[in-house]
């Protein structure tokens, strides 16, 4: 059986994330493999804001974030994995395929809702495009319901 060294995680801290983020501990703690956790920040479609109140906003999302992200890290070390986060800008799916290639991750482990239909035409699907695009194995973990 194969063994994992770099694991990425791509969260959005929805339900369906949570279910990937234990399984990829899971993984992670079997393999002693390095956990990486990802949030990427998507660019905000508002109507016109003077560019202080944006920055605000900003300051105030990536803070967030990255206190959502370091959450999660610490559940990952207390669960006996070595682990690292990293909050990035941009497209989703593009910037977690670049990560995944960048930090060489043996697996990425990302969270699906689990859509059709409408739904995934109208809004997509981020873990789908991963899968179309990554170079490494991808594992899907659909949101218990």
């Amino acid at each position: 059986m194969s063994r994992f060294r770099h694991i990425l995680h791509p969260t959005d801290f929805s339900r369906a994330s949570g279910a990937a983020f234990k399984r990829a501990v899971d993984i992670a703690k079997a393999d002693h493999s390095k956990l990486l956790l990802i949030h990427v920040m998507s660019p905000a479609a508002l109507s016109y804001v003077s560019p202080q109140i944006y920055a605000g906003i900003e300051a105030s999302a990536r803070a967030d974030a990255q206190k959502l992200l370091d959450a999660l890290a610490g559940k990952a070390r207390r669960a006996g994995v070595r682990c690292k986060t990293l909050l990035l800008d941009g497209i989703p799916h593009e910037r977690i395929v670049r990560a995944a290639r960048s930090t060489r991750a043996d697996l990425v482990v990302i969270g699906t809702h689990g859509r059709s239909g409408f739904a995934k035409v109208m809004l997509g699907s981020v873990a789908g495009r991963v899968v179309a695009s990554a170079r490494c194995p991808v594992l899907t973990v659909r949101e218990k319901l």
